[in-house]
């Protein structure tokens, strides 16, 4: 099976000034492309070639491991995003933040904190036991909380092309605007599912 990359649900430009229509042009139409134009390649005439992404993360490692990651979690990171969505959690995603982290607010900061003092590239990521707990984790490079059973529900992304367009070296800066695109519609359903 061949993957495609999917067309972003919003404008090239509807993230600004969070995120700017060039590097969203180079984010997710270069890099993002990138990744799933090598994936395709890698898995071509190999027992991978049939499998869902979700599987090839999960039993591959090397060069593979990563196209196949860093496909997914691109997708996965901007597909989270709405310049109109929902500002705050409800229900019982809130709920569980709110017993997990204390409030809100604190939960903002530790998820920021985790981002912003992981060392060189990688991802920050909010995921879900099988019993709903929640966690707060690094993954370096490609890392994927999907390979140690966790459920991802939001990540962040902290390779320096996803902020050094728009914010230069300024990553903490970053991590706190991307609060003002997150749609917790989205995360809500991810956390539901």
């Amino acid at each position: 099976m061949k993957f495609t990359q999917p067309r972003l649900p919003y404008a090239p430009d509807d993230l600004a000034p969070v995120i700017s229509q060039t590097t969203i042009d180079y984010h997710y139409g270069k890099h993002e492309k990138a990744y799933i134009d090598t994936l395709n390649q890698l898995i071509e005439n190999t027992p991978f070639e049939d499998m869902a992404l979700e599987q090839i993360i999960c039993n591959s490692e090397g060069k593979l491991f990563n196209n196949a990651a860093q496909a997914w979690n691109h997708i996965f990171y901007f597909f989270q995003f709405s310049p109109n969505g929902l500002k705050e959690p409800g229900g019982k995603l809130r709920a569980k933040i709110d017993e997990t982290f204390g409030s809100f607010e604190e939960f903002k900061k530790k998820f920021e904190e985790a981002g912003a003092t992981l060392f060189g590239s990688g991802w920050v990521w909010l995921s879900a036991d099988s019993d709903g707990k929640l966690f707060i984790t690094q993954g370096r490079n490609a890392e994927n909380p999907l390979t140690t059973g966790l459920k991802p529900i939001l990540t962040f992304d902290v390779w320096e092309h996803a902020y050094y367009l728009d914010y230069q070296n300024l990553r903490a800066q970053y991590l706190h605007r991307l609060w003002d695109i997150v749609d917790w519609d989205i995360i809500e359903v991810r956390y539901g599912e």
